[in-house]
C-alpha cells in the first residue's frame, strides 16, 4: 500500500468508505460548493468544479446532491470555507500532508493538532514537509477502463506525465496546470475518470513495519474521519504482507 493516491492504493479503507458513504458525499458537496464559489456554477466553464463533479459522480453521489451543492453557492446561506493544508509526522518517519476546508480555521488547527498528538504524530510547520512531495495532477480509473497498453496510449496522446497500473486501478499523472486539459481528453477517450484532482507526489517514499503501521494507519483514519479535512497524502509503503496481517 503506497501513500501517494488516497483514490487507488488506500485499499483497506474501501469497507469504512462504504460505510460511511453520507460523510463522503458531505466532503464531495464542500468541494463542489466551495469550487462553484470561487468560479461559475457552470462546470463546463469551471474548471475545479468539472473536476469536483466528475469524482462526485465516480462516487455514485446522487444528481439532486450535486445540484444542492452547486446551488449552495450562489445561496445566501453558503458558508465561507477556507483551503487550509497541514503538515505534520507519523510513526517511522513518515511525512503526511493533510488539506481541509474549513468554516472555522481554531477550530481545525485544534482538531487536526490533537489527532496528531493522540495517534503517534506530531504536526509540523509550513514546509516541514511539502519540499519532498510534487504538486500534480491526479486521475485514476478503475481496471476496467481498459489495459495497461490501451489507457497509456491515451494518457500519452492526452499529454499526461506518467502513468501507473495495478489489477485494480490506473493512475494518470499530469502536470498540475494541465489537469483539466488532460482530463478532459481522456474522458473523450475513457470516460469519466473514477477521480480527478489536485495531488501530492512524494518523491521517495518510507517503507512502514509492523509495528508502526498499524499507528500510521489509525492516524491516517482518524484524520480522515474529521469533517473538515478533504485528503490526507503520505510518503508511506505499507507492503501486502503486513496490509494481510492488519486487515
Amino acid at each position: 500500500m503506497a501513500g501517494h493516491s488516497k483514490f487507488a492504493n488506500i485499499k483497506h479503507r474501501k469497507g469504512a468508505q462504504d460505510k460511511k458513504r453520507s460523510a463522503l458525499f458531505s466532503k464531495l458537496s464542500r468541494e463542489i460548493t466551495v469550487a462553484a464559489k470561487m468560479g461559475t456554477p457552470d462546470p463546463d466553464m469551471n474548471p475545479r468544479l468539472r473536476l469536483a463533479v466528475q469524482t462526485a459522480r465516480a462516487q455514485s453521489m446522487p444528481k439532486d446532491n450535486i445540484q444542492r451543492a452547486i446551488d449552495k453557492a450562489s445561496g445566501g446561506d453558503a458558508e465561507d470555507y477556507e483551503e487550509i493544508t497541514f503538515e505534520g509526522f507519523g510513526p517511522g518517519g513518515v511525512s503526511l500532508i493533510v488539506e481541509t476546508l474549513s468554516d472555522n480555521r481554531n477550530r481545525t488547527v485544534s482538531d487536526v493538532r490533537s489527532i496528531f498528538a493522540k495517534n503517534g504524530g506530531n504536526m509540523g510547520e509550513s514546509g516541514s514537509v511539502a519540499h519532498g512531495f510534487e504538486r500534480l495532477g491526479l486521475i485514476t480509473y478503475k481496471s476496467d477502463a481498459g489495459d495497461e497498453e490501451k489507457v497509456l496510449e491515451a494518457a500519452m496522446e492526452a499529454g499526461a506525465e506518467d502513468i501507473s497500473s495495478d489489477d485494480e486501478s490506473h493512475e494518470i499523472w499530469t502536470a498540475a496546470d494541465d489537469l483539466h486539459a488532460v482530463a478532459s481528453a481522456l474522458e473523450k477517450s475513457l470516460g469519466e475518470p473514477d477521480g480527478a484532482k489536485l495531488a501530492w507526489r512524494p518523491s521517495i517514499e518510507v517503507t512502514v513495519d509492523e509495528k508502526d503501521a498499524q499507528t500510521l494507519l489509525n492516524l491516517i483514519d482518524t484524520l480522515d474521519d474529521n469533517d473538515d479535512v478533504q485528503t490526507v497524502w503520505g510518503n508511506y509503503d505499507v507492503s501486502d504482507e503486513i496490509m494481510e496481517k492488519l486487515n
